[in-house]
């Protein structure tokens, strides 16, 4: 299924919202009788070229798998392997030139900035500790990468068609080298619009005047930020000028459930905390109380009043077909179930008139890929219903047969065969073609995940789970079954 445009009359109906202010609304609770929401309209797709930016209808085109070459001087190299040594989790930038190729185009910048990335996955990109760049028989690893073109010059000469940012990820613990580009491509085939781009790459790294190290096939995948905002505002977020936050487990669960955990703006100093805000410092104080307000309302109102306060502050059905999304894919790591991994917007600077967003966040361990957290130890088998116990607003929206409804019918419609989304046979035909694209471009010079099979990653507490053979272990058959079973 080849979904490509969103209709901005559709999403203007969908994503308009009521204004919110201080004062409890008091409309009675419904009877049961009202007009339910139609959960049966078409699926509009997302793609990069519906978004209104030539950066990412260039960059996050698939049609051809682009090629990007990192070149650095020995001593920057030096300079950021012993940065790792001292603190693995720095967000420091480190100078670097980069080729990118696309078919017969290519772009050369020069002085752009390359940093490590992740959070657990962090790795040393070449030997072990105190260890410098050995040209002779380097010891390469696989790690993630954030590239800023325009971090040392700040022009348009330091962007690819105006896009300054990308993230580079390594396919780890997935041997299937697809789940997280599976869950984004999902989310967008669906017609969330609030999910990342991605597409595969292939990537090297040249030190010095050594010969460059291919590093194999990486993700690129949009990051979250002011920009990812501003690309979708007409008919989207509406508004740019709002205040974005991270949101994922550091020293307590952002589960939105009271204001315990840690609050910051980005200190862009590679401390993670609970409440992460990504905006200006001038306007902390504001964002801070704002979220704070959001969330003693969903925490202390009752149930007519939650009712009617949250379909004013959000559009609670394209937030219940995200969260379908999430849950489909078998992601346990997030908001619901564990507190993490998701990003919020809300699109005004006004306390108490806004709408809020729900951006999902980081895919890698999904389709089958878990551990024991939270209620979920089994990703396919677990009760949509009952997901998580953690996230306080899914747990309240779920108290309401409209709501379930609504959620329960995403789901359904996500695994049903007639439209091609997630039910097997289209899941596994999407993924044989990725796979087979990508397959001769796998080996590479770092001599870890040297080829592509059917396996769940080994840290994990389930083992038996397929993404290519069907059988009882098959991951979209059994999550079809589950689904198929929700009342």
């Amino acid at each position: 299924m080849n979904l490509e445009k969103i209709g901005t009359g559709f999403l203007m109906m969908t994503l308009c919202f009521s204004a919110c202010n201080e004062m409890d609304p008091t409309p009675s609770e419904p009877d049961g009788t009202e007009e339910k929401p139609d959960t049966t309209e078409v699926v509009v797709p997302v793609t990069p070229g519906q978004i209104n930016d030539p950066g990412i209808a260039y960059l996050w085109d698939e049609s051809i798998i682009p090629e990007i070459t990192v070149s650095m001087t020995v001593d920057e190299w030096n300079r950021l392997l012993k940065r790792y040594d001292e603190f693995s989790h720095n967000v420091d930038y480190f100078h670097a030139d980069f080729t990118y190729r696309k078919g017969n185009e290519v772009f050369e910048i020069e002085d752009g900035g390359i940093r490590l990335r992740g959070n657990t996955s962090r790795r040393r990109p070449e030997g072990n500790g105190g260890q410098e760049h050995d040209a002779v028989n380097p010891d390469w690893h696989h790690c993630h990468f954030g590239i800023n073109f325009r971090k040392f010059h700040k022009d348009d000469e330091h962007t690819i068609k105006g896009i300054r940012k990308v993230n580079l990820k390594w396919f780890k613990d997935d041997p299937c080298y697809v789940r997280e580009l599976f869950c984004y491509d999902l989310f967008r085939r669906y017609g969330i619009w609030t999910a990342a781009h991605d597409i595969y790459c292939r990537l090297w790294l040249k030190i010095g005047d050594s010969e460059p190290a291919y590093y194999g096939v990486y993700q690129m995948i949009e990051p979250i930020d002011d920009e990812f905002i501003e690309r979708r505002v007409d008919g989207m977020f509406g508004n740019d000028k709002g205040f974005l936050w991270k949101c994922g487990y550091a020293d307590g669960p952002a589960d939105l459930n009271g204001l315990d955990g840690s609050w910051s703006i980005d200190l862009d100093n590679g401390v993670n905390y609970t409440y992460e805000f990504k905006g200006d410092e001038e306007d902390y104080d504001a964002a801070k109380e704002q979220l704070e307000d959001f969330i003693l309302k969903l925490q202390g109102k009752g149930e007519e009043s939650f009712y009617n306060w949250i379909k004013t502050v959000c559009d609670v059905e394209f937030l219940l077909k995200t969260y379908a999304v999430n849950v489909a894919v078998g992601m346990c790591d997030d908001h619901w179930n564990n507190g993490n991994n998701f990003y919020l917007y809300f699109n005004s600077k006004d306390k108490f008139d806004y709408q809020l967003f729900f951006l999902p966040y980081d895919y890698d361990n999904t389709l089958g890929t878990s551990w024991h957290i939270g209620v979920t130890s089994d990703p396919g088998r677990q009760d949509p219903y009952n997901w998580g116990d953690t996230g306080l607003l899914m747990e309240r929206l779920m108290r309401f047969d409209e709501f379930r409804k609504i959620y329960r019918d995403a789901l359904q419609e996500l695994v049903d065969p007639e439209n091609g989304l997630m039910d097997t046979d289209a899941s596994m035909a999407r993924i044989k073609a990725w796979q087979e694209r990508i397959s001769p471009y796998v080996s590479n010079d770092t001599g870890e995940d040297m080829s592509i099979y059917d396996k769940a990653a080994d840290w994990g507490n389930l083992h038996d789970y397929k993404l290519m053979t069907k059988g009882n272990n098959n991951y979209f058959e059994v999550k079809t079954k589950t689904i198929n079973s929700m009342q």
